[in-house]
């Protein structure tokens, strides 16, 4: 796989949307090579340069910046009207704006893309087990003007269902949400559960009427060679999925 990807879903033509990998970057170990986090002691040289390769993909979008966050593990969602030089606070995007890429840093986590068929609102979100705890999905598609049906998601690579180990905590708190997550849970032993984020994500969704859901069920945990992974490695780098709406 390449180090840039265009995301395969339905999207208007319009709508520009790519996920990376690791690979074909400046950074070296543990970053090595294509981290794109600019928050986890790697050199900030090396951070600008693969930020600029991944800019340099936007081309055809007119992108002159990418709207970074800095994610908190929170449900709070911005609505971008225009780029700032600085990571805005939240972890989800939404905008209306043309040329203005929406970026999400993930390790693990799910990152989740939506856009509506007119192809004239667009959002992306950091879908951690807290984000996804606290409606951030839900929190995210209020932004829309767009009826829900008429929404596409895509869902891309994260820890997956064998790897993501958690405390019976966070199930009681999905299950206390709605009963209908608890297939997304599976019991591992000695009061842990495999969890399956892009399932919870995606029943999500579809409480919400979305329907129309893409994933690219690749496991970030179980691909070294491909993807950054926080709970494998601890200290490593960030992968980013990026979408635009082209003038």
């Amino acid at each position: 796989m390449s180090a840039i990807a265009k995301v395969i879903w339905p999207a208007p033509n319009k709508v520009l949307a790519v996920t990376t990998t690791r690979q074909g970057g400046m950074s070296i170990s543990p970053y090595d090579s294509f981290n794109l986090g600019s928050h986890v002691d790697d050199s900030n040289q090396a951070v600008e340069q693969n930020r600029n390769i991944l800019l340099t993909q936007l081309a055809n979008a007119s992108a002159k910046k990418i709207q970074w966050l800095n994610q908190i593990h929170s449900s709070d969602v911005v609505n971008i009207t225009r780029c700032s030089t600085e990571p805005v606070t939240a972890d989800a995007a939404y905008t209306t704006q043309t040329n203005l890429p929406l970026a999400i840093l993930t390790a693990d986590c799910v990152p989740i893309l939506l856009v509506n068929q007119q192809a004239t609102e667009i959002a992306a979100i950091h879908g951690g087990w807290r984000p996804l705890a606290g409606n951030i999905i839900e929190n995210t598609v209020a932004k829309f003007t767009t009826p829900r049906s008429q929404l596409m998601a895509w869902l891309g690579p994260c820890i997956g269902p064998n790897a993501f180990e958690v405390g019976i905590e966070v199930k009681q708190q999905f299950c206390q949400l709605d009963k209908q997550f608890a297939p997304a849970f599976r019991v591992a032993g000695q009061g842990k559960f495999l969890a399956d984020l892009q399932s919870i994500a995606r029943i999500q969704l579809q409480q919400l009427g979305i329907t129309a859901i893409s994933a690219m069920a690749d496991c970030t945990y179980t691909n070294p060679e491909t993807y950054f992974s926080y709970r494998r490695d601890g200290q490593t780098g960030r992968m980013a999925s990026v979408i635009c709406i082209s003038s």
